[in-house]
């Protein structure tokens, strides 16, 4: 066990930022050389006044005191206290070790090296060497188990919080950026570790060293030691001083970094845009301004924490003087041995270490709010939608019919309704096609038949029961969604596909990746079903994901489809590769398609044009045309007025003519004009 009298703490000297370094664990007893578990962690900032979404950001986060934010997240530590009750015996044994310790180098020091006798050596030195060995098994245990804690508590709150997010409805995420809540999740998180584990193993820590290493000043020199302990109080003092500016900064670090965070994934998330627009300065100029908020909220923590540093210092250097100086004349009084001096002077250097950390702890906690605040408003966030507190009998699997009955609803915050008084049917083996002009409430209609929200006016059945008696993920598994935009793993085909339903056979992924069409290009990659693929890969086009995705509905085989433009994005032929297969997938299942292209109106059973969120028409395609009204005002103005009530013939006709010339152009047209009147 090394003796020596410690440098005064770094906790609250150097604010560490998540750009800088990741904070360490905490070394929860031992020799409080504070490897972090009383450091004031600034991870992420904001100055308010750099952007208006920060501000408003700010507005809605509480300050939350450290008691609330304390007994808020404390409960996530059971399974692990009986740990926790080892690693503060753990503390205790430490504490007491080094106590002794210092006691014996106190004894070495006057019986044998004082008086030069080697045989006065052996003794205190024997003792004082199991002492160490002791110290060096119960501090590694004691850290071992400390870390391994904190760890399970950062697990079990990270998977908490993740959980309540996807819980949360789509509105939620249109309201936060996605970078500032991955920082959530990962940054703030930490830090509440730091407030609620590491700061409690840390402060009984200090506590039980403070009062050893008291006793045994008090022990060798009461005297002495009050006159030192006189000037304790000052750290508590500087510490209150400097509390309340350093969490407003905190805050602050945090809001910007998780706007940092944002800039970066939303930049790199739409690098084309970016390339194609020459929009590099631009994003340089956002993330500019972003970094220079952290900056400012950086630095001011920074040099807030240096004055603190700085003050303690001061304080710390006149309590060893007077130390020194009632030392040396106790000694020229032979009241006091040089042994008994050091000794007195190692429990200072021991003392001190401790008392300082109980005085910035209310600065750790304060930051550490900051980021509790932050975990809090997801946590606080109310999901739209639960399952029903009272069981309801529901069938195993749906037939499929569903009704909506004079459904009404209003997003939150929303200014007048996305739908009012809408009333259809859907039935197995029937395609609806509901269709309008955009914002008309299209997309609304799938999110109240999946349950993201549920309506405010009329009903949503599904075979004669409510929605909201139905559990939301039995309810969930009888719908297959296949949103606008192509959702795709970063993961292998094989995994992309099996995700529709976990647990199929490599058979039954094959089967639906044929059935969908996809099976022969699979099988000319080189890795084939095993190729990595995601969103952005280069290597298939838009209308090969699409059709992953479309067997990955094949395999998950609910009764229910709801098709939300499962074309938008895809040339013409690429679309008509996808319509075979989802033709196929259509096959004796309750079909809704949310749709601008209105190339398969015509197969459809009833069409529903929404208008300002009113259902204004129903019908066929040809008894919507014959109307005259919006529908007819919609395809004629999609295929250009053409006068055979469908517009693919005139556009596949007038195309052929344009592109007779050019040979593999003349062929593809062709191609499209045979496949469209196939599946006319």
């Amino acid at each position: 066990m090394q003796l020596r009298v410690i440098d005064p703490d770094e906790a609250a000297a150097g604010a560490v930022g998540r750009h800088r370094t990741q904070p360490k664990r905490a070394r929860p007893y031992g020799r409080h050389r504070h490897t972090g578990q009383f450091e004031i962690i600034y991870e992420g900032g904001y100055a308010p006044e750099v952007e208006a979404e920060t501000e408003e950001e700010e507005e809605y986060t509480p300050h939350l005191p450290v008691r609330e934010a304390f007994k808020r997240f404390w409960p996530l530590t059971k399974g692990d206290r009986r740990w926790l009750a080892v690693i503060v015996l753990c503390v205790v044994i430490a504490a007491l070790g080094e106590t002794a310790a210092i006691l014996l180098f106190s004894d070495l020091t006057d019986t044998a090296l004082t008086t030069g006798s080697l045989s006065a050596f052996w003794a205190p030195a024997g003792k004082w060497l199991g002492v160490t060995v002791l110290g060096a098994i119960v501090g590694y245990v004691g850290n071992s188990l400390a870390v391994w804690t904190a760890e399970r508590f950062v697990l079990r709150l990270r998977a908490k919080v993740f959980s309540h997010v996807q819980d949360l409805p789509p509105d939620f995420f249109q309201r936060h950026r996605l970078g500032d809540l991955v920082e959530r999740l990962t940054g703030d998180v930490e830090s509440i570790e730091h407030m609620v584990v590491s700061g409690v193993v840390g402060t009984i820590s200090a506590v039980f060293s403070v009062v050893f290493f008291s006793a045994a000043a008090l022990w060798i020199r009461w005297d002495l030691a009050l006159a030192t302990f006189v000037l304790a109080p000052l750290f508590w003092l500087s510490a209150k001083l400097f509390s309340g500016k350093l969490k407003d900064v905190s805050r602050d670090e945090r809001v910007a970094d998780g706007a940092i965070t944002s800039v970066v994934e939303e930049s790199l998330g739409n690098i084309l845009l970016t390339q194609a627009y020459n929009r590099k300065r631009a994003e340089e100029k956002r993330l500019r301004l972003e970094a220079r908020a952290w900056m400012t909220a950086s630095v001011t923590s920074g040099r807030l924490s240096e004055r603190y540093s700085q003050l303690v210092e001061v304080v710390e250097t006149v309590c060893v003087l007077v130390v020194i100086g009632l030392g040396a004349w106790e000694i020229s009084q032979g009241r006091m041995t040089i042994g008994k001096l050091l000794a007195f002077a190692a429990f200072l250097g021991y003392l001190y270490p401790p008392i300082r950390s109980l005085g910035t702890l209310g600065l750790t906690l304060n930051a550490a709010t900051a980021g509790a605040e932050r975990i809090l408003e997801i946590m606080d966030a109310e999901p739209a939608v639960r399952d029903p507190e009272r069981a309801v009998p529901v069938p195993r699997r749906v037939q499929g019919h569903v009704d909506f009955q004079q459904v009404g609803f209003r997003y939150p915050g929303a200014a007048k309704d996305s739908v009012r008084n809408v009333s259809f049917s859907a039935h197995p083996g029937e395609l609806v096609l509901v269709t309008g002009a955009s914002g008309a409430g299209k997309s609304t209609i799938s999110k109240l038949l999946l349950r993201f929200y549920d309506p405010a006016a009329g009903f949503v059945r599904l075979d004669g029961i409510p929605l909201s008696d139905y559990p939301v993920d039995h309810l969930r598994e009888q719908i297959t969604l296949l949103p606008q935009k192509t959702l795709i793993l970063h993961a292998t085909i094989r995994e992309n596909i099996a995700c529709g339903r976990p647990g199929a056979t490599d058979e039954e992924i094959v089967a639906a990746a044929r059935d969908a069409q996809a099976h022969d290009f699979i099988a000319t990659l080189p890795k084939g079903y095993d190729t990595e693929i995601d969103t952005h890969t280069a290597q298939l086009s838009g209308g090969q994901l699409q059709r992953i995705a479309i067997a990955r509905a094949m395999l998950r085989d609910s009764p229910i489809l709801v098709l939300d433009e499962p074309t938008t994005g895809l040339d013409a032929l690429a679309a008509r590769r996808v319509i075979k297969p989802l033709r196929r997938l259509m096959s004796g299942r309750t079909t809704i398609m949310i749709t601008h292209d209105l190339n398969l109106a015509p197969d459809a059973d009833r069409i529903l044009v929404l208008d300002h969120g009113r259902l204004a028409e129903v019908g066929t395609h040809h008894q919507l045309l014959a109307q005259g009204g919006a529908y007819a005002h919609l395809h004629h103005s999609q295929n250009n007025g053409t006068a055979d009530g469908t517009g693919q013939f005139d556009k596949l006709d007038k195309l052929d003519r344009l592109d007779r010339f050019d040979t593999g152009q003349f062929r593809v047209s062709t191609e499209l004009a045979t496949e469209n009147r196939t599946w006319r």
